[in-house]
């Protein structure tokens, strides 16, 4: 069994955790470690999303984001 077999995933069509990658590449975001993580995919993605933003505008100098 490969390490990503051991993982979560959560299914975007499905709208659940997953445990392995039993859903087709383009349904699924992951891996994650817990199913907890999982669950939560959605909120990482845009929490991340967030912060790369942040990144961009303070290495843009805030060019691009007004």
């Amino acid at each position: 069994m490969a390490d990503n077999d051991k993982q979560w995933y959560f299914n975007t069509v499905k709208g659940k955790a997953e445990f392995g990658p039993l859903s087709p590449i383009e349904q699924r975001m992951g891996p994650y470690k817990t199913k907890e993580d999982a669950e939560h995919a959605w909120d990482i993605v845009v929490d991340r999303n967030a912060k790369w933003e942040e990144q961009d505008r303070q290495w843009n100098g805030d060019r691009y984001h007004r």
